[in-house]
């Protein structure tokens, strides 16, 4: 049996504690220091923004909130976001997070499945809410985001005490895309999360000397985790930005003397390519960290050069908490996602008959660890297929790993799409086409791209007799979902390859695109 364990000590036992517990040491040890910084310059502390955060909490309650009833946010970063995340664990509840970019129907689905008893919403998107709040009944409470702090003011005491069992509650629900259509809520709990927080920083990649600079949006678990979480315990004043713009982010580098920054790939292309990129002192930067996407050594070289700092990789996924590799600062190799962080092991079994499989050799990656989660919300099924024995996760992903026990990413076994770190369901975009009346099948692929990583590319059968423009079709599409899932190229054939049971044979048009292109 090959099994590859962490280089990093091991911090065994986890406490089981609610994630809100675990980061309350911090909010009275750092009280009076900068926890959440806006970009126009606006400061929170950390003992103002804890008791929002518990006022708000208390305010839900009164309003009929209670344990495990599932909160949504539905926003850009800010720093009300982070109240009214922590004021839902105060309250009992599960937080589960939207995309603000998302169009009705993905709005709708999440809302509905997560059966979502109230909502925090940003202004400009308060009436998509209102839209489809008809068609979820168990939606009680809207709440505009921007009046956490007013709301938590209407709130005299401390929220009531709920009785959690980290092991068991959910603390976040957020969705994660999948193979066979639309997201699919990620089952973490308290102790899944307050467990990848302490792994995290124990790989010594920030201490409470650092500053974050928070673009990676916060709704995904990337940003949820590693910055909102792992910034508030370590206690890191986090400057916020709503998105992710070159000169804005080089410029708050330069005013804040930021530290550490987490990035995706395309992010650092980006600022990589800025053309004024010198004119600014970011000489306070000490490590980027990339992850959500794989990292092309050639972009690492040349973003480390740029910027003058070092870029090292990691890798997660929704379903972990999300980090399970991260590369040392002190023992960085290029093109992998380095070793498993504390207490997590991995293995490679082979994609045909499931036998591990020893250094070098390819195939899919095994992890295990506190941080796997609880299983699929309401999807029996796809938790079995994903969660294949106790405590072991099948990631999905073709690696080979070294003999320390780096990881090397190689291509993926779900057909997933990642478009700039966004995950996009080839499903869920082949099924959308088949709802245009002029289309009889389709096929939906990842193309590779030297800008995006990947887009997604549609393979469409006409019906017979039927003309329909490319640009057509793509403006179908670009109207029921949101902007990063829109089809990028639409290629007409006269028939989708199929197994004999209907699957799509989706590596077998990669297969021939790749061919093409090379």
């Amino acid at each position: 049996m090959t099994l590859f364990h962490s280089p990093w000590f091991s911090i065994k036992p986890y406490p089981e504690v609610t994630l809100q517990d675990l980061l309350a040491p911090s909010a009275e040890m750092y009280r009076d220091k900068p926890a959440l910084i806006t970009h126009e310059g606006t400061e929170y502390t950390f003992g103002q923004t804890w008791s929002a955060c518990r006022k708000l909490g208390r305010f839900l309650q009164d309003n009929g909130i209670k344990k495990g009833d599932r909160i949504a946010i539905l926003s850009a970063n800010s720093a009300e976001y982070f109240i009214a995340f922590y004021a839902t664990l105060f309250a009992g509840g599960v937080v589960t997070t939207l995309n603000p970019l998302y169009k009705e129907r993905e709005v709708l689905h999440q809302l509905e499945d997560a059966g979502a008893s109230a909502v925090f919403a940003m202004g400009p998107l308060l009436p998509l809410v209102q839209q489809v709040r008809e068609h979820v009944p168990s939606i009680k409470h809207i709440f505009p985001i921007e009046d956490v702090w007013t709301l938590a003011g209407e709130a005299d005491d401390d929220p009531k005490p709920v009785s959690i069992n980290p092991k068991e509650d959910l603390a976040a629900l957020p969705y994660s895309s999948g193979t066979t259509g639309l997201p699919k809520g990620v089952m973490l709990t308290h102790y899944n999360l307050t467990s990848n927080v302490r792994q995290t920083l124990t790989t010594g990649l920030s201490s409470g000397y650092a500053t974050y600079l928070d673009f990676l949006p916060f709704f995904h678990i990337y940003g949820m985790v590693v910055l909102m979480a792992c910034g508030f315990a370590s206690g890191i004043p986090q400057v916020i930005m709503p998105r992710f713009a070159p000169d804005l982010c080089l410029d708050l580098i330069q005013r804040h003397k930021v530290t550490n920054l987490f990035a995706v790939p395309p992010a650092l292309m980006a600022l990589a390519n800025f053309p004024d990129v010198a004119k600014y002192d970011i000489s306070s930067l000490e490590m980027i960290m990339s992850g959500a996407a794989p990292l092309p050594p050639e972009v690492a070289r040349s973003s480390a050069k740029a910027l003058d700092t070092i870029v090292l990789q990691g890798y997660g996924m929704t379903e972990t908490s999300p980090v399970t590799n991260v590369n040392p600062i002190t023992r960085i190799k290029d093109a992998t996602v380095g070793p498993p962080i504390a207490d997590t092991i991995e293995k490679v079994v082979s994609l045909d008959d499931g036998k591990e499989l020893g250094p070098g050799e390819i195939g899919e990656l095994m992890a295990y660890g506190p941080q796997i989660m609880k299983g699929y919300w309401k999807n029996e099924e796809a938790t079995k297929e994903t969660l294949t024995e106790p405590g072991w996760i099948a990631t999905g992903d073709i690696v080979s790993l070294d003999e320390e026990g780096y990881v090397t990413i190689l291509d993926r076994k779900k057909e997933m799409i990642k478009y700039k770190g966004y995950q996009i369901a080839p499903a869920e975009l082949e099924a959308l086409l088949l709802e245009h009346p002029d289309i009889v099948d389709s096929a939906v692929i990842p193309k590779r791209d030297a800008e995006a990583g990947e887009v997604p590319k549609a393979f469409v059968l006409l019906r017979e007799g039927k003309d329909v423009s490319v640009d057509d079709i793509m403006a179908f599409v670009a109207e029921r979902v949101a902007p990063y899932k829109k089809i990028r190229e639409i290629e007409f054939v006269e028939a989708i390859p199929k197994t004999a049971s209907g699957k799509i044979l989706r590596r077998e048009l990669i297969e021939q695109e790749r061919a093409k292109t090379s």
